[in-house]
């Protein structure tokens, strides 16, 4: 498959066509009255803007949409990432960089509508994608906006853009809707992802979303920009004192997915926000951990992907983004 420029379609104008958006729509939209769309399940009724552990009720607040040049060589491209950042989150990182956002909730709700004028617009700005920041716990919005989108002409792929967190049964949803995953896997041990992120069950529920993402759209596929057109890329964040688990976590990938997959092994890590607090975790990566990481990911195999030389805040996507859409 081939970007809009080339001339094929991503694979939800097959789905807009065929009646299969609509019909996710709708059952995404079911689930909000009781609320099972990640593994929290809280059961809220956000049909009646009831919030649970994400804080939002039924309107998706966005802190921030950007063509987006620090991703991925092949996400960001010459062009950038066409990317939204939704505020909220279904994890609890304590050291997450957009904390500012995706837990103390900065951003302003919008309208279905709203979010699809940031597509096209990212669109017509000459974006690769629409890169969807955190899109988890806002899924049915999404979907309903990107109807919208496509019914105006539409047409770059989506990239799911996740901590990892997920259902796979609602991963498996968005089969024929989205082209490109790019989830973390972010822990191996699960009294870590309790401890570090508020993610029970996360390994299990990580391994088993990304093997579906895998199964729906394999190993990335690039054109000859080196620009994604489908497939999965892996996001490994190295944290300090093998906390995030690089061994099981890489084995897991050569093992079960292929050793094909496209990893990006990201060096990037400094205690933001709560992580001088916890122990494991309350300091900068060391040069020789992320050398060890890097040597773990060649001994399976990986050699697709990417690795980060440098090491500092620069490279932090939340000191970078700014709010351009203003609490009302």
């Amino acid at each position: 498959m081939q970007n809009k420029s080339e001339g094929a379609n991503p694979a939800y104008l097959e789905s807009f066509q065929n009646g299969n958006l609509d019909k996710a729509i709708d059952k995404f939209y079911k689930m909000l009255e009781s609320c099972v769309i990640c593994p929290r399940k809280c059961k809220v009724n956000r049909l009646k803007d009831k919030k649970g552990f994400c804080k939002t009720g039924l309107r998706p607040k966005v802190f921030s949409y950007m063509a987006h040049q620090g991703e991925e060589p092949g996400i960001s491209g010459a062009g950038g990432s066409g990317a939204v950042f939704f505020s909220n989150c279904n994890m609890g990182c304590v050291y997450c960089q957009n904390y500012e956002f995706s837990q103390i909730g900065q951003g302003r709700e919008v309208e279905p509508e709203d979010l699809a004028k940031f597509m096209l617009e990212l669109e017509s700005m000459g974006c690769h994608n629409i890169n969807l920041v955190t899109p988890t716990h806002v899924l049915p919005q999404i979907l309903k906006s990107l109807k919208i989108a496509v019914a105006s002409g539409l047409k770059i792929p989506l990239v799911y853009n996740t901590g990892g967190y997920e259902l796979p049964e609602i991963i498996r949803l968005l089969d024929g809707i989205v082209d490109i995953y790019l989830p973390d896997m972010r822990y191996s041990d699960e009294d870590l992802a309790v401890k570090l992120s508020n993610g029970p069950g996360y390994p299990e529920y990580n391994r088993q979303a990304v093997k579906e993402m895998f199964r729906q759209v394999g190993s990335a596929q690039m054109d000859e920009r080196g620009i994604i057109k489908r497939g999965i890329i892996i996001r490994h964040l190295v944290l300090p004192n093998e906390s995030s688990g690089t061994e099981k976590i890489m084995k897991f990938i050569a093992e079960e997915l292929s050793t094909d997959t496209y990893v990006s092994l990201m060096s990037q890590y400094l205690p933001y926000h709560k992580a001088k607090e916890y122990k494991e975790i309350n300091r900068r990566l060391k040069p020789e951990e992320y050398e060890q990481a890097k040597e773990i990911m060649a001994k399976y195999g990986l050699s697709n992907g990417w690795v980060q030389e440098s090491f500092g805040s620069e490279r932090f996507a939340g000191v970078n983004i700014k709010p351009v859409l203003k609490n009302e």
